[in-house]
């Protein structure tokens, strides 16, 4: 089988856990969280950073200490993981989904139409005209690492008091190469950002998340709420409801190993994203996914878009040659807990969800094995030629 994406974990993360082990420290308390917060903070060059159990919780935190309550609503794109909008309804909160552009990522025109147009401000609170609910945040998603453009909709929603919560869990490694943003990374624009650690991203706790700002204040409250909102660790006295939400020391001596290697890491997806790149590029009938030019990309996933009348074909005949692909995600939208739910103008989504394959991608696969892909997939066009 050539998987998807998985972890390469070959540098120091047995070193690490051994010494975990052999130290005892193997909870939520030991030197490979702080450190590995620490390195985090000097990769992003953010301020703050806060090690969270999952890049779900970390979501729910930072959204949370960005002033999210109950009966709020919160923008969040349809094209996205479900564990976005569910971060949203997680504080009894209602998410608004909103189409995509050409990289997948938040459509900023129909969103700035939306804002300018659909709500209104009062008493420093914009509110949807529709539903009369106050929207106080929005989640853009760096969707397979491609860097939302942020810069457009950063001056709107200060305008309309609306904070920004990145969800970069896939672009950690993106950061902007023009404009205003220059230099900055992924998630460390808005008021506060999310990374994932998952198994399956550019880099792996095993699992694991973190919040990253420059606030000072939401660092704290996400700090203080992660550890059950304890203020007396000897007493056990806690001030509210907290959340059980940090991340081991045995999970973070993975995460920094990984993160020693990011930048390799990188540079390997953005090989695999070449190759397919000119390898596929006489194939008409297909396309290898565009990123953005106005930043570096981590190239997380590396994607392929077909007519939608040979996408769930292709994924099965790569599945018959032990090539693991998949689709992208079923749309927020329509899946069964947000049927109901506000929607704005969902077109492009429908499209992409239908076209797109992502391909194998993991830093440890070999040329062999790309090769491999690109001949399956010239095999399949081919059978199939009119």
């Amino acid at each position: 089988m050539i998987p998807l994406s998985v972890p390469n974990l070959k540098g120091n993360e047995s070193k690490y856990l051994k010494e975990c082990v052999d130290t005892e420290w193997v909870s939520s308390v030991g030197k490979f969280v702080e450190e590995f917060e620490e390195q985090i903070i000097q990769y992003t060059k953010c301020t703050y950073a806060v090690a969270c159990s999952s890049g779900t919780t970390a979501l729910q935190l930072a959204l949370i200490a960005a002033g999210v309550r109950e009966g709020d609503e919160v923008i969040v794109p349809t094209m996205t993981f479900i564990a976005s909008p569910n971060a949203v309804t997680y504080l009894n909160a209602s998410p608004i989904f909103i189409d995509c552009d050409h990289y997948l990522n938040i459509d900023v025109t129909k969103l700035c139409d939306f804002l300018e147009t659909k709500t209104e401000t009062n008493s420093n609170f914009t509110f949807n005209k529709i539903t009369g609910k106050r929207i106080s945040a929005i989640m853009p998603v760096h969707v397979s690492g491609n860097a939302v453009d942020l810069e457009k909709i950063i001056s709107i929603c200060e305008k309309k008091n609306i904070t920004i919560v990145e969800d970069a869990a896939e672009a950690l490694g993106t950061f902007y190469t023009s404009g205003k943003l220059i230099n900055k990374h992924a998630g460390t624009i808005g008021k506060v950002g999310c990374l994932s650690f998952n198994g399956n991203k550019i880099i792996t706790s095993g699992g694991g998340g973190m919040v990253i700002t420059d606030d000072k204040d939401i660092a704290i409250k996400v700090r203080h709420l992660s550890t059950q909102a304890n203020i007396d660790n000897t007493k056990y006295i806690h001030d509210e409801v907290g959340y059980n939400y940090r991340l081991t020391n045995l999970q973070s001596a993975v995460g920094l190993a990984q993160l020693e290697k990011i930048n390799k890491f990188v540079e390997k997806k953005r090989y695999i994203n070449d190759f397919y790149k000119k390898e596929l590029s006489d194939i008409t009938e297909l396309k290898v996914r565009p990123v953005p030019n106005y930043a570096q990309n981590n190239f997380w996933m590396s994607a392929i878009e077909v007519a939608p009348k040979d996408q769930e074909k292709l994924i099965s005949f790569l599945a018959r040659e032990n090539i693991q692909t998949r689709p992208m995600w079923h749309l927020c939208h329509l899946q069964k807990p947000y049927r109901k739910n506000f929607c704005l103008q969902i077109e492009n989504a429908l499209k992409y969800q239908s076209s797109i394959i992502n391909i194998p991608c993991s830093t440890g696969i070999t040329n062999q094995q790309l090769v491999e892909v690109v001949t399956n997939i010239r095999e399949y066009f081919k059978k199939n030629e009119k």
